[in-house]
């Protein structure tokens, strides 16, 4: 396990790790997140966790221990108040990416916003762009996942697609967070250091949030495209909420969710219907959920670890979904479809999934987007649906697919 926890022989400085006039929000410099809950920035890196996640919902096992040590580390290092933050994959049979800051700053999300300048609307342009599948093989993998599901084989299956792209210039990541938060007022922000760039991007969905013994809880599944002129679109937000298909794969979602949450809950609140959210340019079916542990020693990342991958993530029955999903898909999510958030040592924080993003690396980038596949789904339909969430990621990015 000393290959998972690394970093801890740093010493750290004493003390002000809280106090927001230490440093300036830098929204591309190290971890930064943002939501209307809390919202932080952190400077350094005392300490990295790359242990998988795999069990990390058992409060008694490995990985949880690993967290527990780490925040030990940092504290007898004279870090106060340690935060762990950074990123979990779709699959958490693969390592982790994680760390604890050398400094955490807090910040009011409503300040920050009000103080940020008019966005550059364009950024690098694009020299080369692979779509990754493309519509036919995509169509084809939609097909063989409604087989599946109206076979019984499963419930639900979420697939996705890739664009991957070439710049011109190499991307400015300052300017690109600017562009996302513009563009994305009301979305959990994030930006995740990696080795070699960055995930950034701008979830609308929470997984997790936990303060005290409370959690919530905000799983979205089922969407649809938004129209500029208001009648159609309250029109389209109605026949969303009306329809038979979504509100299906939402079903699956917050069922997959009750019964995990369940046996660790002295009470849960899944509403019986779902209702709407929208984003600038999606409507989504959305169920706002709440509860309260049963365990003290229950904390953020281990609710986290036992909800993902959600059925809105992944698909239902999990296990035989995210086989599908390796089977069918070309490529290997790592970090997409996963979760990206922070928790604390007294077990509070916040997680989101990792979607409406991308990754960047010099002049590469690296777009994802999916969609859930039930019995009922249309494969023209999948395809124009991922195709809908990828040109909002594009336009974010300041990117033209021209």
């Amino acid at each position: 396990m000393d290959t998972a926890v690394n970093g801890a022989q740093q010493k750290a400085p004493h003390a002000k790790e809280n106090e927001q006039a230490q440093f300036g929000v830098d929204p591309a410099s190290g971890f930064f997140f943002t939501s209307p809950f809390r919202s932080l920035t952190t400077q350094g890196c005392f300490a990295t966790i790359t242990l998988p996640a795999a069990g990390g919902d058992d409060i008694n096992g490995e990985f949880q221990q690993a967290v527990r040590h780490a925040f030990d580390d940092a504290r007898l290092a004279g870090i106060k108040k340690p935060v762990l933050c950074g990123a979990i994959p779709f699959d958490t049979r693969q390592p982790s990416s994680l760390f604890i800051p050398q400094h955490t700053q807090w910040f009011d999300r409503e300040a920050f916003m009000a103080a940020q300048p008019a966005a550059d609307a364009d950024g690098p342009e694009i020299d080369a762009l692979n779509e990754l599948p493309a519509q036919a093989p995509f169509m084809q993998m939609v097909s063989d996942a409604v087989a599946a599901t109206a076979s019984g084989e499963l419930d639900k299956v979420v697939l996705s697609r890739l664009l991957e792209i070439e710049t011109r210039q190499p991307v400015d990541r300052q300017a690109l967070m600017a562009r996302i938060i513009a563009q994305n007022p009301n979305g959990f922000h994030f930006h995740v250091p990696l080795e070699d760039g960055a995930l950034l991007g701008a979830s609308p969905e929470l997984l997790l949030r936990k303060s005290g013994a409370q959690f919530y809880s905000n799983p979205l599944a089922g969407s649809a495209r938004r129209d500029a002129d208001p009648q159609r679109d309250r029109e389209v937000s109605e026949q969303l909420l009306a329809s038979s298909k979504d509100n299906v794969e939402h079903d699956f979602v917050t069922e997959g969710m009750r019964q995990v949450l369940t046996g660790r809950c002295r009470y849960l609140n899944i509403p019986t219907a779902p209702e709407l959210l929208s984003t600038t340019t999606l409507w989504h079916l959305s169920t706002p959920i709440d509860g309260e542990v049963d365990c003290r020693r229950e904390n953020a990342l281990s609710l986290a670890c036992l909800l993902h991958p959600t059925p809105a993530l992944c698909g239902t029955p999990t296990l035989k979904a995210r086989d599908l999903i390796a089977e069918l898909e070309p490529f290997d999510r790592d970090l997409f479809g996963g979760i990206v958030g922070w928790c604390d040592a007294e077990g509070n924080g916040e997680w989101v999934v990792t979607i409406r993003c991308g990754t960047v690396q010099g002049r590469r980038v690296r777009l994802f987007a999916g969609a859930g596949i039930v019995k009922d789904s249309s494969p023209e339909s999948e395809w124009h649906e991922t195709g809908t969430k990828l040109s909002t990621i594009l336009r974010a990015f300041g990117l033209n697919q021209g």
